[in-house]
């Protein structure tokens, strides 16, 4: 076998009905990915040769999801088991001769380390022909179990329901993940028969056809975490409580400060630099980078945004898909910023909606001030120039641009642009009428009197 190069087969063929949803079970996400976009990030990052996802009901969703991903699919139009599942890969699978990864898609956080242990100890000049990942859950549940003979190689592997109470005591549980040969996968499939309670034909039947060939099929042991499947809304939330748990950790072990960590969440390709801030209940979606000695301050909100050194955050601040922060510029309590550029320095302190945007180096943006973008047809841009001050409670309404070192007059509706160092003021005209407060409070309280 040419070591230089492997396949990966991933199983998402299953209907999830424990999951009672419309959605594909692989594609619930976890830190906002889905389950099976994790798991090929891990195999696409390896330089796996070829990827074949087997898809049953649900199939047009799972290539939807797959669209430039560089998989082929395999449809396994009945469920007959793990075993024939693999089987339908066979022909995308055609030609390649190598060993291969047989995942699934519901298991999303194998890493990349296991999967090389497995493919190294594949092999092995002892050619086991077959290694299996497994674990020791402290709750080994209705997983199968993987009883071992010598040092790592199998004795025997039963599925729960087939086993007895000896091998139900077994701690070491199947993952159902192994690296096989592809020769040697699709030959031994061929002989696994259904005589099982279920009926099904199973993939870790393969195991014991290699024995009786004469191979010495193997175990390696993963931590539990990355062989922990999802077949329920409460297994997908604690594998993302876990998953949390342990990105936060990394957060802190790379030079982020985070106050209260079971109260942040990160996304999956959230990016943090070192001496970051990060205050308690933070979200982060997706599309999120964060340099060096920023501060994120409590309650924000951030999802598709880029966050420069020494810029601050919040508290109570949302950042929307498109936010740029320039160096030292600060989004303070009650700010929305949506597809806008901050530039240095820029300030936006409170109670404002910058959209689609363009703001200047040291541009101060007063409280209340909304960029008025869309007119419920489409979207047009602000321009303010740098140095600019814009006054509390401004509307700017857009397509308009603010010259550098503009002054806009608190409480302004702005619909022209304003020349550079040009101070506007848009608003009604203030008069004052002496008395009158007295008078009408005098004459309301006769009327009043006289009920």
């Amino acid at each position: 076998m040419n070591q230089s190069k492997f396949s990966v087969v991933i199983l998402a063929a299953g209907q999830g009905t424990r999951m009672r949803s419309d959605t594909h079970k692989v594609l619930h996400p976890i830190a906002g990915k889905p389950m099976l976009l994790h798991l090929l990030s891990t195999v696409e990052a390896m330089g796996s040769d070829r990827r074949v996802v087997v898809v049953g009901k649900g199939r047009e969703q799972l290539e939807a999801a797959l669209h430039g991903h560089g998989v082929a699919t395999a449809l396994q139009a009945e469920q007959k088991g793990t075993g024939h599942a693999v089987q339908m890969a066979e022909e995308a699978l055609a030609g390649f001769d190598g060993p291969v990864l047989v995942l699934y898609g519901d298991t999303p956080f194998v890493t990349a380390e296991t999967l090389g242990r497995m493919l190294d100890r594949l092999a092995q000049p002892d050619d086991p022909g077959v290694v299996v990942l497994a674990s020791s859950p402290d709750d080994g549940k209705t997983y199968g179990r993987v009883i071992l003979s010598d040092a790592d190689h199998i004795a025997k592997m039963v599925e729960y329901k087939d086993a007895d109470e000896a091998e139900r005591a077994v701690r070491l549980c199947n993952s159902g993940m192994m690296a096989v040969g592809s020769k040697n996968l699709f030959r031994w499939l061929a002989k696994v028969g259904n005589d099982n309670v279920a009926g099904e034909y199973y993939l870790p039947d393969i195991v014991m056809i290699a024995k009786e060939e004469g191979r010495a099929p193997v175990a390696i042991e993963g931590e539990p975490f990355e062989t922990a499947g999802v077949n329920s809304r409460a297994e997908l939330a604690h594998l993302e409580l876990d998953w949390q748990r342990r990105r936060r950790e990394e957060a802190l072990e790379q030079g982020a400060t985070l106050i209260d960590p079971e109260s942040v969440w990160f996304s999956a390709d959230t990016e943090l630099g070192r001496d970051c801030t990060i205050e308690p209940h933070v979200v982060f979606g997706p599309g999120v980078k964060i340099a060096d000695g920023a501060t994120i301050r409590a309650f924000s909100h951030i999802e598709g945004a880029i966050i420069s050194t020494g810029c601050e955050v919040g508290p109570f601040a949302r950042l929307r898909p498109g936010a740029l922060l320039g160096e030292g510029a600060k989004v303070g309590n009650f700010v929305e910023v949506k597809k806008a550029n901050l530039g240095k320095g820029a300030k936006a302190n409170h109670l404002s909606y910058i959209g689609d945007a363009e703001v200047g180096e040291k541009a101060n943006i007063g409280a209340g001030t909304i960029t008025c973008n869309y007119d419920g047809f489409g979207k047009y841009k602000t321009e303010i120039g740098a140095g600019a001050f814009i006054g509390s409670n401004s509307a700017l309404v857009a397509p308009v641009s603010i010259g550098a070192g503009a002054i806009v007059g608190a409480g302004s509706v702005v619909t022209k642009n304003v020349a550079a160092d040009e101070l506007v003021i848009a608003r009604g005209e203030q008069k004052g009428f002496a008395g009158w407060a007295a008078r009408f409070r005098k004459s309301q309280q006769a009327k009043k009197d006289k009920k």
